[in-house]
């Protein structure tokens, strides 16, 4: 098995509510390897979105330690954690979180800028992430203009032009239909089988999670059990491909 990039070691996150305690996560363990499509999983309550943000340094855990890629976040102060994420990791919305006002080239663009990232060289590297997700004829339209797969295309395609070592998806294809949804899995399959990325995605759809290849089932803030899958279920493969986009089928 590859080396793990996520380890994360007695993770407890407590919510005080009045004189009542509540456990959302409850002493979790998790190793995630380098370049593995992860799918947390779980129902509403279940704790999966306080993990997710434990993991990606959004929210402290109130005990516990998590080491991605060799850093130790729970100890990082915010503005280390500002700077961690920026070089090391990427997000993928169930809403998008588009600037409407902008390109999708310059919605690609935008983390580059807060790297420092020269213009040139951010468009540069912006135009080769969308022809990469199949929107190389869509690179001046809005988001407005663009269908909802289009539009999370161009969220994977932010998530990526950072280079990250992770990225993490909230319910990315909650706002998809169904065949939309086919797509955007096949693309974040190809990602970790030929690109080597990792992904740690949250969802409540056991369809969707059948996608990955390590499901971790989440129970009122307990790991309850973690599947790996050799051979995960195969998405509609439309990647690297115009044809689908001009077709708009995403």
């Amino acid at each position: 098995m590859a080396e793990s990039v996520i380890v994360a070691k007695n993770l407890y996150k407590i919510y005080d509510l009045g004189e009542t305690k509540v456990r959302a996560l409850n002493g979790v363990d998790l190793d995630v390897p380098q370049g593995c499509l992860c799918a947390i999983f779980g129902t509403s309550g279940s704790g999966k979105s306080t993990l997710l943000n434990m993991l990606a340094g959004l929210e402290k855990p109130t005990k516990g330690n998590v080491t991605i890629a060799k850093g130790r976040i729970d100890q990082m102060n915010e503005s280390q954690l500002a700077v961690f994420r920026q070089k090391h990791i990427g997000f993928i919305f169930q809403s998008y979180n588009l600037m409407q006002n902008m390109t999708a080239l310059e919605n690609v663009a935008l983390p580059l800028t807060f790297q420092g990232v020269p213009k040139e060289e951010r468009k540069i590297r912006a135009a080769k992430m969308l022809k990469m997700v199949g929107l190389g004829k869509h690179m001046e339209h809005r988001p407005g203009q663009l269908s909802g797969g289009q539009q999370q295309r161009v969220g994977i395609a932010r998530a990526l032009v950072v280079k990250p070592e992770i990225i993490f998806a909230d319910e990315p294809t909650g706002n998809l239909d169904s065949a939309t949804t086919l797509e955007v899995m096949a693309m974040m399959q190809k990602l970790t089988r030929e690109k080597g990325q990792t992904i740690v995605m949250v969802t409540h759809d056991n369809s969707i999670a059948s996608y990955a290849d390590m499901i971790v089932k989440l129970i009122d803030g307990k790991i309850v059990s973690t599947e790996y899958r050799a051979v995960p279920v195969q998405a509609q493969t439309v990647i690297d491909s115009e044809t689908a986009d001009s077709e708009g089928k995403i």
